[in-house]
């Protein structure tokens, strides 16, 4: 199970450079400055699998056993997630292209949604039914902490709904969601503590 997802979060990552080019009209530069969506898209993109991926790789080193539904809530996360590529792509042409950003950007939001809530369901899943090791079974899995769901997943909804306003707001909030689930907040807050009482 993590061989294969591995491999899936690794080919995902990997396609998404390769929408990455530069369009004539204009100078070299001005072609590289013109293509500054793609390049945003592919962060935020890189980012969101990145966040996943530390999510299940955390997930699976706790797993004591799995079973058939884990196994095909698994394929569900590994769809959407090999999936996104599309979508990216989508968005990085129509943010130079009013009468499709608007469209494509939503769809670019629900995926990067539906990525973080399955991770989470996944999660949840194994900690109903105890697949978890049992010294583990407390400790966080999906990056941002089981408190941070509810506000990552506000903060994606807020997203898609200004993103049918003004769809270049919206991919920067999705820009600040994905480093915030990338960012080790948790650890550099623990550190933090710890540096203050070295003092």
């Amino acid at each position: 199970m993590e061989a294969f997802s591995d491999g899936v979060f690794g080919v995902a990552a990997t396609l998404l450079v390769v929408d990455l080019a530069l369009r004539p009209p204009g100078s070299p530069l001005e072609q590289v400055l013109h293509a500054w969506p793609a390049y945003l898209a592919y962060v935020v993109s890189f980012l969101t699998i990145g966040a996943a991926w530390l999510g299940h790789t955390a997930m699976t080193d706790r797993l004591e056993k799995t079973d058939q539904v884990l196994m095909r809530l698994n394929l569900l996360l590994l769809l959407i997630v090999a999936f996104l590529p599309f979508p990216t792509r989508l968005v990085a042409d129509a943010l130079n292209s009013t009468s499709s950003e608007r469209v494509f950007v939503t769809l670019y939001g629900v995926s990067l949604l539906a990525i973080r809530v399955v991770g989470f369901a996944l999660d949840s899943y194994a900690r109903h039914e105890d697949l978890y090791a049992p010294e583990t079974a407390k400790d966080g899995s999906d990056g941002g902490g089981r408190g941070a769901f509810g506000s990552v997943v506000s903060g994606y909804l807020i997203a898609i709904l200004v993103g049918l306003v003004v769809p270049e707001a919206a991919v920067a909030v999705y820009f600040g969601l994905a480093l915030y689930l990338v960012l080790p907040l948790s650890y550099l807050r623990g550190l933090r503590a710890r540096l203050r009482a070295a003092r």
